[in-house]
């Protein structure tokens, strides 16, 4: 297998598309791997969000340039290593604790959120108060432990994908906003901009959201209109401000100009949009959906590091790196001992030292008896080399590890 990374302006009929790099809502094939057989496909294609891609060379036509795979690993190693840069915490309580205190808020807020939304669909106005106190909740939260309730969000069911994706973007951005040191005004007016960016999708057909084939280029074009649709519902209530407006319109610009609605680039777009950009793509890609499993908390921010020139606002995107860590609380991780891992928390001094959870041999196959380690301890000792796929390594239950919930069958927020 010979991959490159190439723009989207050069590729052509006969090249093997290997991956298209961006959001499975930026383009509208549905294989992930497939020959480029006529011009249609690749009028789609480079008409489509996305800006770059992988082709297989030893499967389909070359082209001059390009970037090989080292090549791309080290600029994208490069923007993750970027933010790792010592960051001081205040102390705060256990994991664990937290961890148990935003199970019980998600089954609340998802409760709520279902309330508050199927109000608004049915033709009523939107309880921002009630909003508030959700956003107020999730502040507290993060207050208490900042990687708890954001990590417990990402593990829902499909059925609670829009009520626990507010939830979660809502988080984000507050992790985020802080991280940016904003002011806790404005703070809270991110936390309820995340809550609202995808409002705009409970008027959308359910069918249409939970496709789980690919999508026609109409439907398409009716899910892409569901940012006008979110305003169109949010200017109806009152209280809520400009800024909140601009993130549900603009959430899904691009820092290249390739987003939509408005096709905004660079500093054209508003901070909190850029920011919830940021926040929503990698809700939507760490989370399972119907059309698509997610990915690994790990894995979903290398991928974005990798989209981040022409996707994001770079000083977002550091800063939402330093607020979640290049290896995010779940994140399967391979040590440089052979061991694999679980991400537990993220050290206060280092993005690269996390305390883990190991508990199997990746040289002999085998489970091993559960120690946590903290690695800002074994500098020199111990450390990570590597992202794994548990989906790959088949791991049953694998949350469980660090999170103490079963999952199972059933929600845990229930």
């Amino acid at each position: 297998m010979a991959l490159k990374r190439i723009p989207v302006g050069e590729a052509a009929v006969g090249m093997y598309v290997h991956e298209l790099c961006g959001s499975w809502m930026d383009h509208p094939f549905w294989k992930p791997r497939f020959l480029l057989k006529d011009e249609r496909d690749l009028g789609r294609l480079q008409g489509s969000a996305v800006r770059e891609l992988w082709i297989d060379t030893d499967k389909g036509l070359d082209v001059e340039g390009g970037q090989s795979v080292e090549e791309v690993e080290a600029d994208t190693e490069a923007v993750l290593l970027a933010a790792a840069q010592p960051l001081p915490a205040p102390p705060r309580p256990g994991m664990d604790e937290e961890i148990g205190r935003s199970l019980k808020f998600c089954g609340y807020a998802r409760e709520q959120l279902d309330e508050l939304f199927d109000a608004v669909r049915q033709g009523g106005a939107l309880d921002k108060t009630a909003a508030l106190e959700l956003v107020d909740e999730v502040s507290a939260s993060l207050d208490r432990h900042p990687h708890a309730l954001i990590s417990l969000a990402r593990l829902r069911s499909a059925s609670e994908y829009s009520a626990m994706h507010a939830l979660a973007v809502s988080a984000l951005m507050v992790a985020l906003a802080r991280q940016l040191g904003l002011a806790e005004k404005l703070v809270r007016e991110a936390g309820l901009a995340g809550l609202l960016h995808d409002i705009g999708e409970i008027i959308m057909p359910p069918e249409l959201l939970n496709n789980p084939g690919k999508l026609s280029k109409i439907d398409i074009t009716l899910l892409r209109d569901h940012p006008r649709a979110g305003v169109d519902l949010l200017k109806q209530m009152p209280g809520i401000s400009a800024a909140v407006l601009d993130v549900c319109l603009h959430h899904h610009e691009r820092q290249d100009g390739s987003g939509y609605p408005d096709a905004l680039k660079g500093d054209k777009t508003g901070l909190l949009a850029k920011m919830c950009a940021v926040c929503d793509v990698y809700d939507a890609i760490s989370s399972d959906r119907p059309y698509q499993k997610g990915w690994g908390p790990a894995e979903s921010i290398r991928k974005m590091a990798e989209w981040s020139k022409l996707q994001f606002d770079e000083r977002v995107f550091q800063a939402f790196v330093k607020a979640l860590g290049i290896y995010p609380v779940g994140s399967l991780v391979r040590l440089e001992s052979g061991r694999l891992a679980v991400v537990l928390e993220q050290d206060e001094q280092s993005l690269l030292t996390p305390k883990v959870k190991v508990f199997f041999s990746a040289r002999s196959k085998t489970p091993l008896p559960q120690v946590v380690l903290e690695l800002a301890k074994l500098v020199g000792q111990e450390k990570i080399v590597g992202r794994e796929s548990v989906e790959e390594w088949g791991f049953n239950n694998f949350d469980e590890l660090w999170s103490g919930e079963r999952k199972g069958t059933l929600s845990l927020f229930s």
